[in-house]
């Protein structure tokens, strides 16, 4: 076998024992796994390794090459695209350019594809979330002067995020990033967007063997409403008046519990009065993600880290307000006394919980909440959680 010039980035394997020395079509290896994939262009394949699954996707080199490099600049900026291990180039293969190159990228864990998600149960109760994810996903790459040029479902993967869903972008060939993207720029990624989710609904259509006419084939126009929503709201300016200072404060929490990062903030005097027009420099959707791991260290996906912060402030709230105790000193008493233990109890139970404990954490929150809710009364997280182990496990239509 020949051996192809290889990029491996340290802390994976170094994918020498894959037979590259044919098209992956071809390939029969024991480390191959089926799992569930969108629709591409490309040939994809899954390999688990010791150190996780790995995507195998064959092209062109130069395309193999552009992706790579995009997903690396993204993975620099926080964005939520899927990690770049490795880049591969075949060069005996160059009369066949289809062949010549390949990019592997880490495997999203607890992830599903729109197809699963569509034709799972309950997609009624989901269908907002999903459209709310989708186009925070596009208003977040937005922000950071990404230009996508092939937003569709099948370039996109979900995950659940605390009571809500999280997208994650999957495909980089026609990515291109700009130190900003102009109003053209946004429309017409936009105007693909909506052209590609029809041309998936109609997709599913035809599988399911349900006419093109019941297609929900508006779906993109959906999200392109709640994309231009969120994105005014998070780019808007406000004029703040000389004695109105406290609204600064306001508009970057409004934007933080968005999820939202805010980078650089302007004030600009309006001609004619006292005035100054605030305009904020917004940058990527993770500050609940970092907010956690600095106060705790835990790592969680952003509406889970929403969450599992809120019963920290819990915790404080019931156990530190009456003694001098720091917010440090409180997120460690918390992590050993309440996060820790749950988690393990979690990572016991045998079932399909096990598989994503920070989620099925969360599903543990929300279902204190809504019995303390109907109680009138706070409840332990002894009686919570032995309530919670009950109660089954729904929410888990899909793994």
């Amino acid at each position: 076998m020949q051996t192809p010039h290889l990029t491996v980035r340290s802390n994976h394997p170094d994918f020498l024992d894959l037979p590259w020395d044919r098209p992956l079509t071809r390939w029969r290896h024991p480390r191959r796994i089926d799992l569930p994939k969108g629709i591409s262009r490309h040939e994809v394949q899954f390999y688990g390794y010791e150190q996780g699954i790995y995507a195998v996707k064959e092209m062109p080199f130069h395309a193999a090459r552009h992706e790579y490099d995009a997903l690396r600049r993204l993975e620099e900026m926080e964005a939520p695209s899927v990690r770049a291990v490795g880049l591969v180039e075949r060069p005996w293969f160059s009369a066949d350019l289809e062949q010549s190159g390949a990019v592997i990228t880490s495997y999203l864990n607890h992830a599903f594809s729109y197809r699963e998600l569509l034709s799972g149960t309950g997609f009624g109760d989901r269908r907002n979330q999903m459209l709310d994810a989708f186009a925070g996903l596009l208003v977040e790459l937005h922000l950071l002067g990404c230009y996508w040029g092939d937003c569709s479902l099948s370039n996109v993967l979900y995950r659940y995020d605390a009571s809500a869903i999280a997208v994650t972008m999957v495909d980089g060939e026609t990515v291109e990033i700009y130190p900003e993207l102009s109003v053209g720029q946004r429309r017409d990624d936009i105007e693909i967007m909506i052209l590609n989710v029809a041309g998936g609904m109609a997709d599913i259509a035809a599988f399911s063997g349900t006419d093109v006419d019941h297609a929900d084939l508006a779906l993109g126009e959906d999200i392109a409403e709640r994309y231009h929503a969120l994105w005014d709201e998070i780019t808007g300016q406000d004029l703040i008046g000389p004695s109105e200072r406290y609204r600064i404060q306001d508009r970057i929490a409004g934007v933080n519990a968005l999820g939202f990062e805010v980078g650089d903030l302007e004030l600009i005097p309006v001609t004619g009065g006292g005035r100054l027009r605030l305009h904020l420099r917004v940058t990527g959707r993770n500050y609940h993600i970092h907010r956690l791991r600095e106060l705790t260290g835990v790592e969680a996906t952003e509406n889970q880290a929403r969450q599992i912060l809120s019963d920290l402030r819990y915790y404080e709230a019931a156990n530190c307000a009456d003694h001098q105790i720091g917010k440090p000193a409180a997120a460690v008493r918390w992590r050993v006394e309440v996060f820790e233990p749950l988690l393990e109890s979690i990572t016991h139970l045998g079932d399909r919980r096990t598989l994503d404990p920070v989620q099925a954490y969360t599903d543990f929150l929300h279902h204190r909440y809504e019995m303390a809710a109907a109680a009138g009364h706070d409840i332990s997280n002894d009686e919570a959680f032995a309530a919670w182990l009950a109660a089954g496990q729904p929410g888990y239509p899909l793994h």
